[in-house]
């Protein structure tokens, strides 16, 4: 389960940054068509909205993802260590802090992610 888990989170971490910097790929169009569709568009702020629309629907995909794997990791870690402090009750307070130091860490890395997406909408 230990090594499942760590595949998963492996994966969900890679589809994050592929769709964090693959947005502005998607989003802008090569600069030969970008002048010929300059000219031909009347609106001239669509192209920013396009971008800003994307942008923000990769971040909250991202940050929806990210938060669900923590949230899936620290129902983990809150079984096990609930678990582990049936099994050893004398054991009880360095599993709380053990558990406690490792959820910190976890919520830590969902924080990283939100501000990443932060930083992507308003500042790429």
């Amino acid at each position: 389960m230990k090594k499942f888990a760590v595949i998963l989170m492996t994966l969900i971490m890679v589809f994050s940054f592929t769709a964090l910097m693959s947005v502005r790929a998607f989003a802008e169009e090569p600069a030969a068509e970008a002048e010929a569709a300059a000219v031909a568009e009347t609106e001239a702020g669509s192209n920013e909205n396009d971008l800003l629309s994307s942008k923000a629907m990769a971040s909250a995909i991202v940050v929806g993802i990210v938060g669900a794997a923590g949230a899936i990791a620290m129902g983990m870690a809150i079984s096990k260590s609930a678990e582990s402090m049936a099994r050893q009750p004398e054991m009880a307070g360095k599993i709380n802090s053990a558990m406690m130091l490792g959820l910190v860490f976890i919520e830590t890395a969902i924080i990283y992610a939100l501000v990443i997406a932060i930083l992507v909408i308003f500042v790429l």
